[in-house]
């Protein structure tokens, strides 16, 4: 579980720092940039507080 918490977090970083590469050099326009980090961020934030700061034998 824990594993696919990180991959789900992850997934979510980069989901918020490519979109605005991508609207940079012209391949998306500003409307999927948002819709782009709004689900990034969303990830981010639901999965993170699960995994960050726990020790390896805690439980949540």
């Amino acid at each position: 579980m824990k594993s696919f918490l990180k991959t789900l977090s992850f997934l979510g970083l980069v989901l918020t720092m490519i979109p605005p590469v991508l609207i940079y050099l012209g391949k998306i326009d500003l409307q999927q940039t948002h819709v782009l980090m709004l689900i990034g961020m969303v990830c981010w934030f639901i999965s993170a507080p699960f995994w960050i700061n726990k020790q390896e034998g805690q439980e949540s």
